[in-house]
């Protein structure tokens, strides 16, 4: 049977399920502190920030179900003509960098901001004429079928869409009157996770009410795994896009459906939904610091091997762009077609690249070594 409707934020759970979120929770925000820090110090924090994001956008649509992987999006990803998955996976990094442009110039987040990453999120790609842009106006529903009869959850009306947005901003943002937000449906409520919350907490509430309202037709999930990094960007938890849970959520989707469905209706068990978030920042977090301090090794055992300043400038950028030309190289670092050619042969001479040499013309070359840490 359907799961219906959805409660107001701030929301409640027990005393005991309060506990064991704030047992665990000191040690996931040591972790992104420590990520933060030594990010701010690595030689390829730069070229890996663009790497993760592209590698967040990958996982977040493969929960939607497209088969697209890390490799055919690094291979693919300057196609004229791409496939729909590929686009996909690209209007989800670019909604990705258009909302973190936004939070570094000191915009909100907001259903303006929303509707604004729904356009990009939706452009030219699967679904793309389902009212992009807006909020929709018909009742919608989340199931196995295309039937509203075998629905797992029906959201709120349309009618009430502005109503619950509202709701969620206040929750993110504080009342514009410094109001708090009213508990009052909250019943027999032992402990209230409201909007003075610790951020990794209103992070795991706000992802799984956006979900719940689903304001949109299509783009809600993925939509919303944007919202996370945008929220812990906002709240200053982490400084730049360098953490995202997409990967971890992707590998026990229905676990993460299931217990995003338990926290709507009537009796909402929010504790373990937390729980369960938490738990994939923290595993996030470490197979971040290890993917960082395995590329870091990496990067400065090539630059040991570089014999000039270009050597060098190439091979740290290919942390950006594992798989490049000598087109690119050259429009990227501003330097001459020659001197770009020459070394990247030299970087493949060294085997720190793989060229390949059966083709003649855009010859690709590759960091297999940065991609193997980073699909690890």
């Amino acid at each position: 049977m359907a799961v219906h409707g959805l409660k107001k934020l701030p929301i409640s759970l027990t005393t005991d399920a309060a506990l064991k979120i704030f047992t665990i929770l000191p040690n996931i925000s040591n972790k992104l502190g420590r990520l933060e820090e030594k990010f701010k110090y690595s030689i390829v924090s730069d070229g890996l920030i663009q790497i993760l994001s592209l590698s967040e956008s990958v996982e977040s649509t493969r929960i939607e179900g497209t088969q697209v992987t890390f490799s055919d999006m690094v291979e693919e990803k300057n196609d004229k003509h791409p496939r729909w998955e590929i686009q996909e996976v690209s209007n989800y990094q670019k909604a990705l960098i258009l909302g973190y442009e936004r939070i570094q110039n000191g915009y909100p987040i907001s259903t303006r901001l929303f509707k604004e990453l729904h356009q990009t999120l939706m452009e030219n790609g699967r679904g793309s004429t389902q009212a992009a842009g807006h909020f929709r106006k018909i009742q919608n529903f989340i199931g196995p079928t295309k039937r509203i009869e075998d629905a797992s959850y029906i959201p709120i009306s349309a009618d009430k869409i502005n109503e619950y947005m509202e709701n969620l901003e206040y929750f993110m943002n504080g009342h514009p009157y410094g109001e708090k937000l009213p508990v009052s449906h909250l019943n027999d409520a032992e402990y209230i996770f409201d909007e003075n919350s610790d951020p990794l907490i209103k992070a795991a509430i706000i992802h799984a009410q956006f979900e719940s309202i689903h304001p949109f037709l299509d783009g809600n999930g993925r939509l919303g795994r944007i919202l996370i990094v945008l929220y812990l960007l906002q709240s200053k938890l982490i400084r730049k896009p360098i953490f995202f849970v997409s990967e971890e959520l992707e590998k026990e989707r229905a676990r993460y459906y299931k217990l995003l469905n338990g926290v709507r209706g009537n009796q909402p068990d929010w504790g373990k939904w937390i729980l369960f978030f938490l738990n994939a920042c923290d595993r996030m977090a470490e197979r971040i610091h290890n993917k960082l301090d395995r590329a870091e090794q990496l990067a400065r055992k090539g630059l040991s091997l570089c014999e000039t300043e270009s050597e060098r400038k190439v091979w740290l950028y290919t942390f950006s762009n594992p798989f490049t030309t000598v087109a690119e190289v050259y429009n990227h670092l501003q330097i001459s077609p020659n001197t770009a050619r020459k070394a990247l042969n030299s970087l493949d001479e060294k085997e720190l690249l793989f060229a390949d040499t059966d083709v003649k013309r855009n010859k690709k070359y590759r960091n297999y070594d940065l991609m193997r840490i980073l699909t690890d």
